[in-house]
């Protein structure tokens, strides 16, 4: 592994005009890590991944990114309300990477159904986006991501509406990314998934902490991080709200 991180913030703060919405960011994300961003609904998640996609300009701090990062949607906010197929959706990934005028070539089609492959899809290449199972539009817009051909992805909680087979299938695709050597910011609600990855980046209109799980998921930093939305169970284990990170029902994610 490299010693320089290929994502890195330093004091980072950004918001939307006023008071920052987000202060005091300061983590470095190297190659082949999985991170897990936690925080409470109105924490900074999405401020943090627009202020590294370049939407958001911060209002202090610095920024090490590369040129291009992928970015893969909530699979509830891409329902596509027009006929398109999932061969359609992962070649949308080549827009950011042609010029204006320039139509997705023959070339861009075998990047995209290659990326379809990569994430076990390539024979739903032809089905409808809207059609597929929630399990399978995931990993069609990683798909997309992967066109991108970007080191960096950022993933807006892609486990939100999955069964237990795709939550595993989807597992399986992230580590496979991350063995390649991607960099991977996942924000999610799942403090016990997110033990299993490399780090953990904790927000609550701040960073609350920063590092290896083990470090990170302790009582105090989750309390910190989520506050009265803890829920104590016996056994002294601290989880969120079900309504936070339950995963749904949504059978015919293979």
């Amino acid at each position: 592994m490299s010693d320089a991180p290929l994502l890195a913030a330093d004091g980072l703060a950004a918001g939307y005009g006023g008071p920052p919405v987000l202060r005091d960011v300061s983590f470095g994300a190297h190659a082949g890590q999985r991170v897990a961003v936690l925080g409470p609904n109105g924490g900074g998640k999405t401020t943090l991944f627009r202020a590294l996609l370049g939407e958001l300009r911060p209002s202090a701090g610095t920024l090490t990114r590369p040129p291009r990062l992928g970015v893969v949607p909530q699979t509830e906010r891409s329902r596509l309300d027009f006929p398109v197929s999932a061969l359609d959706v992962a070649l949308m990934g080549t827009l950011s990477t042609l010029p204006w005028w320039r139509r997705p070539g023959r070339a861009d089609r075998q990047r995209a159904r290659a990326a379809l492959a990569d994430v076990g899809l390539v024979d739903r290449a032809d089905h409808t986006f809207g059609d597929l199972s929630g399990g399978q539009r995931q990993r069609v817009l990683v798909a997309r991501a992967l066109v991108q051909d970007a080191p960096v992805l950022l993933l807006d909680e892609p486990y939100v509406g999955l069964d237990t087979p795709s939550v595993a299938l989807l597992d399986d695709l992230l580590g496979g990314l991350a063995a390649q050597g991607r960099t991977l910011l996942i924000a999610t609600h799942d403090v016990d998934q997110a033990r299993g990855w490399e780090r953990v980046l904790c927000l609550n209109r701040r960073q609350i902490a920063f590092g290896a799980p083990a470090d990170v998921l302790t009582r105090e930093t989750l309390e910190a991080t989520y506050g009265a939305e803890i829920v104590e169970l016996p056994g002294e284990r601290c989880v969120l709200p079900a309504h936070h990170h339950e995963h749904g029902h949504d059978h015919d994610a293979a």
